[in-house]
C-alpha cells in the first residue's frame, strides 16, 4: 500500500513563507499559480511575452517575467512547461540561474526519469502530480474541494524535501481530497501507460474502430457516433462515481450481459501482450525516445497523425450530432 497523507501532514503554512515560481502558464500552470496565490503562497509567473498565455497571466493579476527572471529568487520553482522542450530550456537558461537550497518541483516526472534534467547536487527534486487536467485543480479548488494528488521526493538536499512538496499539495487543494506517496519512475510510467493504452490511444481508437464497424455494415453514422461515443461520457462518469461495479448496476440488464460475456473477448490475450510491449517501450525509453525525436523534428509524426484523423468521417458527424443533442454550443478550440 501506497503511504498517504492529509491536511494533518500536508499544510499550506510551510510553504507560505517561500518565493514561488510557477514556470509556464498552460492548462497545469495557470491553475497551480492561482491556486497557490488564493492559499496565502507568495507567487511568481515565469512566461514569456508575447503569447495568449503572457496576456492571460496578465489578465489574472500575475506580472509574468522571464523564466530565468523568475526562478533565480525562488524558493520553490514549479515547472509547469512542455515535456519536450523542458530539458533544452533548463540547461539553457534555467540551470545557471539556480542556487543550493531550492526546490525544483515537477508536476509529471518525464523530465528527471528520462534525464531530460540532471539538476545539482544540492538542490531538492520534488514531484506533485495532480490526478486530474488543470481546468479540474482549478475549478475543483473554486470549489473548495481539491485534486486527489501524488508526491515523491527525487532528491533530498535539505531534508525539507517531502515537507515542502506537501505544502505545494496542500495549496492546490490536494489535501482536502487525499495525497499518495510514490516516486518519480512509477508516476512516470504508470500515467504515460495510462494515456496510452486506455485514457487517450485505447479509448480513441477503440471509438474510432466501432464506429467504422458498424458505418462499414451499413449503419447510418449519426447512429453510430451515439452509440460508440456520445454515451461513454454517461458510462464514464457512472464509473468516475463509483466504479466498474457500480455503473454494471445501474445500466439495463442486456448491456451488462453484454459487458460481462463480449468484453473479454474483444479485450483478449493478444490485446494484453500489446499492452504488455507498450508497458515495456515505456519503462526501457524507447518510447521517450521516439517522442523526444518526433518534438526535435518539428512534430512531423504527430501533426501528421493529428491531420489524418482531423479528417475521419466521425469527425464531422460528431460535430452534427453535437450540435442536435447539445444545442448550438460547441467546445473551445
Amino acid at each position: 500500500m501506497l503511504r498517504s497523507f492529509d491536511s494533518r501532514d500536508a499544510r499550506v503554512s510551510d510553504i507560505q513563507d517561500l518565493r514561488i515560481a510557477v514556470l509556464g502558464y498552460g492548462s497545469q500552470g495557470s491553475a497551480h499559480a492561482l491556486n497557490l496565490r488564493d492559499a496565502g503562497c507568495k507567487v511568481v509567473v515565469g512566461q514569456r511575452p508575447g503569447g495568449a498565455r503572457f496576456q492571460q497571466a496578465r489578465d489574472d493579476g500575475f506580472v509574468p517575467c522571464g523564466l530565468a527572471e523568475a526562478a533565480g529568487p525562488a524558493d520553490l520553482i514549479i515547472f509547469a512547461l512542455p515535456d519536450d522542450r523542458m530539458g533544452t530550456i533548463f540547461r539553457s537558461e534555467l540551470a545557471p540561474a539556480l542556487r543550493p537550497g531550492q526546490t525544483l518541483g515537477f508536476i509529471h516526472g518525464f523530465a528527471i526519469h528520462y534525464q531530460q534534467i540532471t539538476p545539482p547536487h544540492d538542490v531538492d527534486v520534488v514531484l506533485v502530480a495532480p490526478k486530474a487536467q488543470g481546468a479540474g485543480v482549478r475549478s475543483l479548488y473554486v470549489a473548495g474541494r481539491g485534486p486527489a494528488a501524488l508526491v515523491a521526493v527525487g532528491q533530498d538536499a535539505t531534508g525539507r524535501a517531502l515537507r515542502t512538496a506537501l505544502g505545494w499539495a496542500a495549496g492546490i487543494g490536494a489535501a482536502r481530497a487525499g495525497i499518495l506517496e510514490t516516486t518519480f519512475r512509477d508516476e512516470t510510467e504508470t500515467d504515460l501507460f495510462g494515456e496510452q493504452a486506455v485514457l487517450c490511444g485505447g479509448i480513441t481508437a477503440l471509438i474510432k474502430s466501432a464506429f467504422e464497424t458498424l458505418v462499414e455494415a451499413g449503419y447510418p453514422p449519426e447512429l453510430a457516433y451515439f452509440e460508440c461515443c456520445h454515451e461513454l461520457k454517461l458510462l464514464a462518469d457512472l464509473i468516475h462515481a463509483g466504479g466498474i461495479t457500480y455503473m454494471r448496476e445501474r445500466i439495463s440488464s442486456t448491456a451488462r450481459y453484454g459487458d460481462l460475456t463480449r468484453g473479454p473477448r474483444l479485450v483478449d490475450d493478444a490485446v494484453r501482450s500489446r499492452m504488455r510491449a507498450m508497458l515495456e517501450e515505456i519503462r526501457s525509453g524507447s518510447f521517450a525516445r521516439e517522442f523526444l525525436d518526433d518534438a526535435a523534428a518539428g512534430a512531423a509524426k504527430s501533426r501528421a497523425l493529428m491531420q489524418r484523423d482531423a479528417a475521419h468521417p466521425i469527425e464531422a458527424t460528431g460535430a452534427a450530432m453535437r450540435r442536435l443533442a447539445l444545442g448550438s454550443e460547441q467546445p473551445e478550440r
